[in-house]
Order: C-alpha cells, then structure tokens, then sequence
C-alpha cells in the first residue's frame, strides 16, 4: 500500500529553499582553489548516496535511522549548493542535477515505484479513449462486482486491463505463479477472511499478486510492508501493532483482516466502486476521496479522476483486476496454475511439527529438498512461520509449520543422516564467512558520510556502522581523521 510520505515532500521543499538563497549568494565570494571545489563535488554525490540509503533503511523498517540519513543529506546538500555558488570555478550544474536526483528517490518513494516488485514497462500511453470505457451501469452492478463472480463481466472489455493482461501472460507469467503457489500454501489463512467477509476470493489474490507476490516478508523502499503491503501507520489503524517484537503487518491472517477492513470503510466511502477502493488502497485515501468528490463522474476511470492520479496508481488498479481475472478463470487465458484445477481447490493444510533438533529455517529448507516444488519449499517456510527469523536456529521441542507433504522427508533427513549434516555444515560457514570480512580499521577522509562509507566498503548497514562505534544519531557526524571499525564489509 503506498501513502504520501510528507517528509519527503518537506525535504524536497528545504532543497528549494537552499537552491533559491544559493542563487542569491553565487557572487558573495570567489575562489577556493580547485581542492575546495572537489570536496564540493564530494558531498554533493555523497548526499544523493546517503539520501538513497535512508530510503533504503525505511525500506528495512528502520524509520528513526532512515529518516536521520534523509535529514543529514538534505542539509549537507544544501549547505554544499550554497558553497558552490559562493565558488569561483564550482559548477552549479552539479547541484541540479543532485537535486534532480533527489527529487526522482522522492518520487519513487512518493509513487510506491521503488518497491521491487511488478512494476510496468512504461509503454501505457494514455488516451481519452483508452479510460473512457463501458462502466458498471449503476450501484447495483457495482455490488455485484465485489461480492459475486462479476469481474469479467465489467473488466474484461477495459482496455487498461486488457494490457494489464498482456503483461501478466508475457514477461510477468513467472511471477503470476509464483504469486499463486505462495498464496496456495496460506490460502487456509486468508481466504476463510475474505470468505467471512463475502468478498470474491479472486480480488484478494490480485491485491496479493501485485503487492507482494505472496512473500510474506517483503518490505517496500517507502516502508509498506507484509504481503499486502500496509504502511506502519495505515496498519495500526487497522489493528496491526508490534507483538513480542514482531511486526503484525507480516502476519498472513492479521494482515488479510486489515484488509477487509480497510475496503470495506472504502466501499462505502464510494458507493461500491472497486476501482476506486483500490486506487485508494494504493495512492492513499485522501487523495481519491478529493479527486473523486471535484469530479463530474466520480469513478476511477474518469479522465478528471485518472488524469490526476500517479502514474503508478493508474497502473495498479488495471493490474490487480486483471490478476483477479486470471485467478478467477485461468482455462479461458491459457493460464496452467501448477498442479491445480481450473477452480482452485483448497491447499491440504500444513502440519504443526514439534522440532527433534535444533534447526534454523534455512537448515529446515536444505535438508527437505526440493521434491514437490519447482523451486524448493524456503519461501514456503518462511511464509508458514513468520515470526521465526530464518536464520535463528530454534530450540529442540520447538514448533513450526511445513507443508503436510513434507513431514516424512522432515523425519527422513532432517532429524539425523546427510542431509542434515550438510545443512549445519552450510550454515556453519555463514560464521566463516564474517571472519573472513574481519573488524578493519577506516579512517575517516574529508566529505565522509556513514552512508558513503557503508556502499564504498560494502557494509551491511550505515546503523551498523553507527552503533559499532558509538556515533549517535540523529546526524551520526563523524569528522576526517577519525577511525572507524568496521566489520562484515566486503571491500577490501
């Protein structure tokens, strides 16, 4: 789900406000040397590169750390365009096109573009025509649309969603079923939610199709995470919270219930209109809710309302619905979904197994094999077991969740025997590995942020680097000379 992220847009404004003082101040001052010029040079790129990686800690659900990286940037960048301009020989050049940088990372956080997951080819061109189509003739049908088989009937005729179709049965067919296994095998979770709730089954797998492709653990570069991608704060409101240090939001049930709610409150905001639900579930509900009132047709296919939208949003809508209708009748598109009829059937639920060793989930997807899928049964394992880290190993007497068909190979290989000694001895070398990328010492040079020094040196993570060696937050200001340890980065 994407929202608005303001601070982004307020940061974007306080790069404005420098730019325009920098014009201001170019002829206060001249000349600091060719030096002073490249060290000018050097934060500016910095700053785009530190700016990137705090998006990319939001994206890792570090918010407070993410957001100080933003802050920091913003500020470097705009004290480095003020000097640039006060410096005989600096090209300003080089501060627009920083500030262009910037203004695209807004944007992709902004528009959800970032996420990494289905994203078009950019090749949609847009016409009147192309969005003034037949239209569900009236509330009834609008009605029947989400709580009957009626999504043919009204879409399949849209010429968005037909190239939405093109998409999913082209360059994006691989992800589609993957989308489906991952959803058949927490289907015993979701779908009774949605089953209650007398919403089409179809439309839940749209929405987990293109959100998250049915991997429980995916997290958006704005922060949307879980596999129907909810913002931290859209999911609290629908009663995703924080349990024992485990985020709600990657709860396959919790998650399809916050859901339900959240489009219901959206159906009926807008009269039954599905389009415009999920336009709100993706480009935030203020946003809709402002286009659709001023509107002469309050409908998402309006050119009033669709012309206004994000690009990303114009997309996501004719995205899901066309999922939707893959799922709901994939004989008639030449879709084979592996090993299941044309009518999905309900997924054999998965067995409660008490471990005899102690096993991480990674060991766990190892020694099973791959017998019974294309693509072995990790993301399975780890959708099943959410709360479980895969790389901790769990206690003897500890409980997880695996596909029913797998307890004999479980009991098989995974107790005693090869199988299981290869995959201790596999994660063993995890271990061997960080000792290769031993602690090293850095010393810090002029222009140095933690960001940069985390993508040069290939570190995990600027916090880590942070913490590591006591540097506190929120500008985590470091200074030439000092040295830092660093540990687990890759370059030499």
């Amino acid at each position: 789900m994407t929202v608005f992220v303001s601070r982004l847009v307020q940061g974007g404004i306080f790069v404005v406000c420098g730019l325009l003082f920098m014009g201001s101040a170019a002829s206060v001052t001249a000349g600091y040397g060719e030096s002073k010029t490249k060290e000018i040079y050097h934060v500016i790129e910095s700053s785009v590169a530190q700016y990137q990686h705090g998006l990319d800690e939001l994206r890792n659900g570090e918010f407070s750390a993410g957001w100080s990286q933003i802050s920091e940037a913003i500020a470097a960048l705009e004290q480095a365009g003020i000097a640039c301009a006060e410096l005989a020989g600096c090209e300003v050049r080089r501060f627009m096109t920083a500030y262009h940088d910037l203004l695209t990372l807004r944007s992709e956080a902004l528009a959800g573009a970032g996420e990494g997951f289905m994203e078009g080819d950019g090749q949609w061109e847009y016409s009147e025509e192309s969005v003034a189509i037949r239209q569900p003739p009236g509330d009834g049908s609008r009605v029947h649309v989400i709580n009957g088989p009626g999504l043919d009937e009204f879409f399949e005729d849209n010429s968005l969603v037909r190239a939405a179709l093109h998409e999913w049965l082209t360059w994006m067919r691989p992800t589609l079923i993957d989308a489906y296994e991952n959803y058949m095998h927490m289907r015993h979770l979701m779908w009774p939610v949605y089953e209650e709730a007398g919403m089409p089954e179809a439309l839940l797998f749209g929405i987990l199709a293109k959100e998250s492709g049915g991997r429980v653990h995916s997290v958006s570069r704005a922060g949307a995470a879980g596999p129907l991608q909810f913002m931290q704060q859209t999911g609290l409101r629908f009663g995703l919270g924080t349990e024992d240090g485990f985020d709600q939001r990657f709860d396959p049930q919790l998650s399809t219930r916050a859901n339900v709610a959240y489009l219901r409150e959206r159906f009926a905001e807008f009269d039954g209109d599905l389009a415009l639900a999920l336009a709100a579930y993706n480009g935030g509900e203020t946003r809709v809710r402002r286009l659709a009132r001023g509107a002469s047709d309050p409908s998402f296919w309006n050119p009033e309302v669709f012309r206004r939208l994000p690009r990303e949003t114009q997309e996501y809508v004719p995205y899901v619905l066309a999922a939707a209708l893959l799922f709901q009748n994939p004989e008639k598109y030449g879709v084979s979904f592996q090993n299941v009829t044309p009518v999905p059937l309900p997924a054999k639920e998965p067995a409660e197994i008490s471990l005899v060793a102690p096993l991480t989930l990674s060991e766990l997807a190892i020694c099973v094999g791959q017998s019974g899928s294309r693509s072995g049964w990790f993301r399975t394992l780890r959708n099943l077991n959410p709360r479980h880290e895969h790389d901790v190993r769990l206690p003897a007497g500890s409980t997880v969740w695996i596909p029913a068909t797998l307890v004999n190979r479980y009991e098989q290989h995974c107790v005693d025997g090869a199988m299981l000694e290869l995959a201790r001895n596999l994660h063993a070398s995890r271990d061997e590995r960080r000792a290769i990328f031993a602690v090293r010492t850095y010393v810090v040079r002029r222009g140095d942020t933690i960001s940069t020094i985390a993508a040069e040196q290939g570190c995990p993570s600027s916090r880590a680097i942070a913490e590591a060696n006591g540097v506190q937050g929120p500008r985590y200001l470091i200074r030439p000379g000092q040295e830092l340890k660093l540990s687990g980065c890759s370059a030499s």
